[in-house]
């Protein structure tokens, strides 16, 4: 006899025992046994796994051929199973699949033995459930750091390539420290440096004061957010607003930010106008001037300067526009109020008193204008038709005008015709006194014998184009 008769005779010995070694080796060393007759019939069904891979297995199963408990694709396996067995009296594990209760499959891995020479097949099954979903779970974060991996080497190839050939200012910049790690030719010609002073400067720098801080919470939203978001901002010293982009991504295992910065052609179009007309405001004789919301000189042009008597705008710039804008009677003007209420406010009589004291009187018109979320007042002060109200008139001009107000008698009553009289002969004597003392308020008031003040308040009044009210006596006391 040989090994392998020995074998089996040995093993013939266990026929008797199949039933019990099936549920001993479920409940010991497997998760499902299994006893098989020489046709392929189950007899005997087993389980001991705290899940079961059948649970009406030892019901449904007992009768029918293994192979047909198993899905189509691995019958073949059990086929090849029980030949290898029937052969070598033993056959090494095959992993076939049982179909699930919910449509799944069941992943097991069986073994087998034969009893006894002409005896059952005893086999033992290993639920890979549990296996299988570990597989899976290693596959798919295998695929998806391969995923990873392409859409970074993806991104590189993408963000180079835009350096290479991108018009808009592109720069990179470190998420953490949002300072510039590289930048293509085009941001540093945009931001006025020189392409090496670029690398290591916070990127909030290069735009102005007032756009900063959107510009770095930008920044910062992207990086939180993990995607590309987009602000409005003002670069330094320059007109018009231009749109900045962040879009995050990784390199070198770290996190980046690119950054791009454009304007379109409609932007452009309207820079190039807010120039040409900033080139005709500084032409104009009008004095024109851009105030904030609380009235404070932003921008004044060279007229305006020159009509306060300044030496230059910066003498102007941040001081209130009240410091020399009265209203036609000497009060504060009120056409900023009025413009912050109305919008729109035009062709208000008013004077500028300027820094020797001589009053100008003007027209001033003024609009709300909005830059972004800052509020501003546009102002323009027209002098045409009535800056000769206070100049000196030539002989022939006076008896004129004095001609008119006798040609108003019967039709206007003696003390308006007495104030016109009166006021037209102030307006004539002091811009006479004005004249010879060359703008010397203080002079001019010498020349006329009343104080300086007295003249303000005189050149306040009749700045008006109302008729001026009753005089009363001079508050300084001397006669006028």
């Amino acid at each position: 006899m040989t090994s392998r008769d020995g074998d089996h005779a040995d093993l013939s010995v266990l026929s008797a025992w199949a039933p019990e070694l099936a549920h001993t080796f479920a409940s010991l060393a497997g998760d499902i046994a299994l006893v098989v007759d020489a046709d392929g019939t189950i007899r005997v069904v087993a389980q001991g796994g705290r899940e079961p891979i059948a649970p009406a297995a030892s019901t449904e199963w007992v009768g029918r051929r293994w192979a047909d408990t198993v899905t189509d694709d691995t019958r073949a396996k059990i086929e090849q199973l029980l030949a290898e067995v029937g052969r070598t009296g033993r056959a090494r594990a095959r992993e076939v699949n049982h179909p699930g209760a919910a449509g799944g499959a069941i992943p097991v891995a069986y073994t087998a033995v034969r009893l006894g020479e002409s005896g059952p097949v005893l086999v033992v099954g290993r639920d890979l459930r549990a296996i299988t979903a570990i597989q899976q779970r290693f596959l798919d974060a295998q695929r998806e750091l391969e995923r990873g991996y392409w859409r970074t080497r993806q991104a590189e190839a993408r963000y180079r390539q835009l350096f290479q050939v991108a018009t808009d200012a592109v720069v990179v910049v470190d998420a953490q420290t949002l300072r510039v790690i590289e930048a293509n030719p085009s941001a540093a010609q945009l931001f006025d440096l020189a392409p090496q002073a670029l690398p290591g400067r916070r990127i909030g720098q290069l735009f102005a004061r007032t756009s900063r801080l959107a510009v770095e919470h930008l920044l910062v939203s992207a990086r939180a957010s993990g995607r590309e978001a987009e602000v409005h901002a003002q670069l330094v010293g320059r007109v018009g607003r231009v749109a900045v982009s962040a879009t995050p991504f990784r390199a070198d295992d770290a996190m980046r930010l690119l950054v791009r910065v454009r304007a379109d052609e409609r932007q452009r179009d309207a820079v190039d106008v807010a120039n040409a007309i900033a080139r005709l405001v500084d032409g104009t004789r009008d004095g024109v001037v851009v105030t904030d919301s609380g009235g404070r000189i932003l921008h004044a042009n060279p007229a305006f300067v020159a009509l306060v008597g300044e030496p230059a705008e910066d003498a102007v710039r941040g001081q209130p526009l009240s410091e020399w804008l009265v209203g036609e009677r000497g009060e504060p003007s009120g056409v900023l109020a009025a413009a912050r209420a109305q919008g729109v406010v035009r062709r208000v009589a008013a004077a500028l008193q300027g820094a020797q004291g001589a009053m100008t009187p003007v027209e001033v018109s003024a609009a709300l204008l909005t830059e972004g979320d800052r509020e501003c007042i546009g102002v323009v002060l027209n002098t045409r038709g009535t800056h000769q109200m206070l100049d000196v008139w030539p002989g022939d001009a006076l008896r004129m005008a004095l001609d008119r107000l006798v040609a108003q008698v019967g039709e206007t009553t003696l003390p308006a015709l007495l104030r016109e009289a009166s006021d037209l002969a102030q307006r004539h004597f002091i811009a006479l006194a004005l004249q010879q003392a060359g703008g010397d308020a203080a002079a001019a008031a010498r020349r006329l014998g009343i104080s300086r003040a007295s003249l303000r308040r005189r050149q306040r009044r009749l700045a008006g184009a109302a008729p001026a009210p009753a005089d009363t006596p001079a508050s300084d006391g001397q006669t006028p």
